[in-house]
């Protein structure tokens, strides 16, 4: 498994361990030059805050430690694909790299919404693409784990 999605998919079990009472089976890294500058999870219901999402969560991290909004130079690896909110903050990051695990039909699998969120901006806005952002799958077969383990705690009527 890549160095950094397994930091990713570690921060995402961090929840696996409070059986998800924090949130979500999600997590994910900063990397700059080839150095780990923060790593979050997902922390929504232990914040009562529906924005703090890993990626969310990770890019407030980065930004403070950097004393910057701009992480052009960095890239994020997050154990799943993200939801539009996530992806709309990793782009107003200026972040042109990612790297996921899981997909967002995964997380569809185990409840979330995000695919049908995909889906609505598709038929309001036939999606537009970002030539300067990359999304590449990495390591699915690990970080789905994750997920697998969320699904053992919350069960099917999560």
């Amino acid at each position: 498994m890549n160095e950094y999605m397994k930091q990713a998919y570690d921060a995402s079990m961090v929840n696996a361990y409070n059986n998800f009472n924090d949130g979500g089976p999600f997590g994910a890294v900063i990397v700059k030059d080839g150095k780990v500058i923060a790593s979050a999870n997902n922390t929504v219901l232990l914040s009562h805050d529906p924005t703090a999402h890993a990626e969310i969560n990770v890019i407030r991290k980065a930004s403070a430690v950097l004393h910057t909004h701009d992480l052009s130079n960095c890239i994020l690896y997050t154990s799943c694909y993200p939801c539009p909110m996530c992806l709309g903050a990793i782009i107003w990051a200026n972040i042109k790299e990612v790297y996921y695990g899981n997909t967002k039909e995964d997380a569809a699998n185990i409840g979330f919404r995000d695919d049908d969120i995909y889906k609505v901006i598709r038929k309001i806005n036939r999606q537009k693409k970002f030539d300067h952002l990359t999304l590449k799958q990495l390591d699915r077969d690990e970080t789905i784990k994750a997920f697998e383990e969320f699904m053992k705690v919350k069960g099917s009527n999560y």
